[in-house]
């Protein structure tokens, strides 16, 4: 399989069509292509050899495609990171990944100066709309050669305990995901408008949004920051086909006062994941602005998607759905068996999609996948249909008196309440049950809390 890179070469017969657009800054695909080879050239002018690692510290504007793809082109592997980190945090980073060289949005660029300075490598600073500063002369001919199993990304995920591990992603597994994406879930043609709201420095936005928009020849539309009211500005603006969010940008949409007044009649598809949506959110949005919503789930390590709600099924609110295209699902106990059907396991995932392993961990990386099926840390029980439902988070669980409590299942009811605009449930400590439930609850515009007392109180 060739380089995820060779995906956006060989958009030839699309190069006039609109690739990437911020507000009043449009590439084309020719545009777009020669900008990222230019970054190839400069990039290998700078000693970046095949297999270097290449730091990336970019919102969501036109530069990161560009040298996202122009690293590729040059065979080394991105490092992608928050552009909200502190030095010291970049720093863990860029020690961590071995990395030969950062580049960062010149406007917020000193922390990531001054981490690089720390490691001894260059940062390079570079503009929103084109990255000039890190473009040759003259752009490079050819990409480099790279097999389906060479690492193309590393992705570090927050675990709930120590350190962030780097999650090798390859240019095989990004690849079979994005296409998975564009051709089953998303159908997406050279027609579409893919608002690029979720940040590209996560693999949700990476994969579903950017890859599998180069794949379509989609044109993918880009908001820096998101704010409830500017997406469906966008959305309306740039008549918007296909909508990807995580279900607090759901929520932030529907509940912006003047979206009755937005014409929202482009959309075609909108696409949920990163957490559980709540199905009064999803049944809202629907409601609201008529459209599809299909939920999915992944993670980074799986590059990300392993289930969705297919467009072509049954579609089953408040569930994942059933696994993509070449991938596989089932949920096991503490020791690896199946439990027994209707009863709440753990995902376990096995598939093209799933990472290489642990960026110079053997040890996380034989615990996570210890039989060739990865851990997710997710609870979750199926129906007699083989849809998967996320029950929660396993270190998320509550212990209530002995009894398990799983937190998603307590919101799911509080959303129901017509004054709930957002809630999280979390175990507090109790003398006596152990843990108990507390929720915390954002309320809609205009809503007041009220105070009750108990008949025991």
């Amino acid at each position: 399989m060739p380089s995820l890179a060779h995906n956006l070469l060989d958009a030839d017969a699309e190069g006039a069509r609109p690739a990437l657009r911020m507000d009043d800054t449009v590439l084309t695909y020719d545009e777009f292509r020669d900008a990222a080879l230019r970054v190839s050239a400069s990039l290998k002018s700078m000693g970046v050899e095949p297999g270097d690692r290449v730091g990336m510290v970019l919102p969501n504007v036109p530069s990161f495609p560009v040298v996202f793809y122009g690293a590729l082109l040059a065979g080394g592997a991105v490092v992608p990171m928050n552009p909200l980190l502190k030095a010291r945090e970049v720093e863990y980073y860029l020690r961590d990944s071995g990395a030969r060289v950062v580049v960062a949005l010149d406007s917020t660029a000193q922390p990531v100066v001054e981490a690089a300075g720390a490691v001894g490598i260059d940062a390079v600073p570079v503009g929103p709309a084109l990255p000039e500063a890190l473009m040759s002369d003259r752009p490079r001919a050819v990409a480099e050669d790279r097999d389906g199993e060479d690492l193309a990304v590393i992705l570090y995920t927050s675990g709930t305990t120590g350190q962030p591990k780097g999650a090798e992603l390859t240019h095989a597994g990004l690849n079979s995901n994005a296409r998975t994406m564009q051709e089953t879930l998303l159908e997406a043609t050279p027609e579409d408008v893919i608002m690029g709201c979720l940040p590209l420095f996560h693999v949700f936005g990476l994969t579903c949004s950017l890859n599998a928009g180069v794949l379509a020849r989609s044109c993918l539309t880009l908001l820096p920051r998101f704010h409830g009211a500017k997406a469906l500005s966008l959305v309306e603006r740039d008549r918007v086909t296909v909508f990807e969010g995580v279900p607090t940008m759901f929520a932030a949409m529907l509940h912006e006062p003047d979206r009755g007044d937005v014409d929202m009649s482009s959309l075609r598809l909108c696409v949920s994941g990163g957490s559980a949506m709540p199905v009064e959110v999803m049944r809202s949005f629907e409601e609201t602005f008529g459209c599809i919503v299909l939920e999915g789930y992944g993670l980074s390590e799986t590059s990300p998607v392993a289930s969705f709600n297919h467009p072509h099924a049954e579609r089953k609110p408040g569930s994942i759905g059933t696994p993509v295209r070449g991938v596989e699902m089932r949920l096991v106990d503490d020791d690896g068996k199946d439990v027994a059907p209707g009863d709440v396991g753990e995902i376990a995932i096995h598939g093209e999609n799933l990472m290489r392993g642990y960026w110079q961990r053997p040890e996380d990386t034989a615990a996570a996948i210890p039989d060739g099926w990865f851990r997710t840390g997710d609870l979750a029980r199926t129906d007699e249909d083989g849809y998967y439902f996320i029950v929660d988070r396993k270190k998320e669980m509550i212990i209530r008196g002995g009894y398990n409590v799983y937190p998603r299942e307590i919101e799911e009811v509080l959303y129901e309440h017509p004054a709930v605009a957002e809630v999280a449930c979390v175990g507090v400590p109790h003398p006596d049950l152990g843990e108990e439930v507390a929720a915390a609850v954002a309320l809609k515009p205009g809503r007041r809390p009220t105070s009750t007392k108990s008949a025991s109180s």
